[in-house]
């Protein structure tokens, strides 16, 4: 892979900066990948705390080392959706409560068990050895469309789409409240929660920078139903953008507390235990291999669907 150092990156340390470009793999397993030399910042060797500079040409060998498969990753038959499968890569409907891949406190069998059983290849990609075929991520509660790579190279050609945009992605989500305007943008940049470790935040001037457009598709009593398409694929991006703006996804107990209390209460035995209502709707890329544009669509899952309609006509649901 080649990677070119922009503008707001220069002055993070060589590590961070490919942690932040390359999200499949972890920051030890980063580290190992330079050591085995397969890093080289034009054209040189560098040390992890090397001070990146705006233009640096990055060359990542993701050969250089080789990591066995996690011995506790063993295939587990799980009912996949799969909407396309060829010999390069795969598109899957990942429902809401399951886990895309293994990992502190994920309990198996995962995504990830399900695509070793169905599939006999999957990408193994360098320093990520829990995470065979795994691309991009959804949270485990939210719905929707996963592309899936079915070997290395397509793995390192989707990861790059990924980093350059040019992957599209749209989302529906059901949001508390009424947004003041039919279209509009949140640009927040987003890090880590000053306290709470496992969370998000928006964070004005730290961070790392994210963008969020956001469409009305319609609009009920007390919520509001909205497409949205993002620019970058930040953590928890969509659910901590939308809560900073006051209007956090239903059934959010985590970014939407005090409104979550309120909503299952009210709809809880309508919906999936702890689910928020963001599915992961549209995707839509050029094949890595033939470069035919792909397009898929995927249907609001019954729960969400079922939902939107008892608030579209709240008076047939008494």
């Amino acid at each position: 892979m080649k990677l070119r150092v922009r503008p707001e990156e220069a002055g993070l340390r060589l590590d961070i900066f490919l942690a932040r470009r390359l999200e499949s793999l972890t920051r030890s397993r980063i580290q190992s990948l330079n050591r085995a030399g397969g890093v080289r910042v034009n054209g040189r060797s560098e040390k992890a705390g090397y001070t990146v500079r705006d233009g640096d040409g990055i060359d990542i060998d993701l050969e250089a080392t080789a990591d066995a498969m996690s011995p506790a990753l063993e295939p587990a038959p799980l009912p996949l959706h799969v909407l396309y499968e060829d010999d390069d890569l795969a598109v899957i409907e990942k429902p809401a409560g399951l886990t895309v891949h293994p990992g502190a406190g994920a309990r198996v069998p995962t995504l990830v068990h399900g695509l070793l059983y169905r599939f006999k290849e999957l990408s193994r990609p360098t320093g990520a050895p829990d995470r065979p075929g795994i691309v991009h991520r959804l949270d485990k509660w939210t719905s929707g469309l996963i592309i899936v790579a079915r070997n290395d190279r397509t793995h390192a050609r989707l990861s790059k789409a990924f980093e350059e945009r040019r992957v599209r992605k749209v989302y529906l989500a059901l949001v508390h409240g009424r947004l003041p305007k039919p279209a509009g943008e949140v640009t927040l940049n987003i890090g880590r929660h000053a306290s709470i470790r496992t969370r998000m935040a928006a964070a004005p001037g730290k961070g790392r920078v994210a963008h969020t457009a956001w469409k009305v598709i319609a609009e009920f009593a007390g919520f509001s139903l909205l497409e949205v398409r993002i620019k970058t694929g930040r953590t928890h991006q969509i659910r901590v953008h939308l809560a900073a703006i006051g209007h956090p996804v239903a059934g959010d107990s985590v970014y939407g507390a005090t409104s979550h209390r309120r909503f299952r209460q009210t709809y809880g035995a309508l919906v999936e235990p702890e689910r928020h209502l963001l599915h992961a709707a549209e995707l839509e890329f050029d094949h890595p291999t033939t470069g035919v544009p792909l397009r898929f669509s995927s249907p609001l899952p019954p729960d969400f669907s079922g939902l939107v309609e008892r608030l579209r006509a709240p008076a047939k649901s008494q």
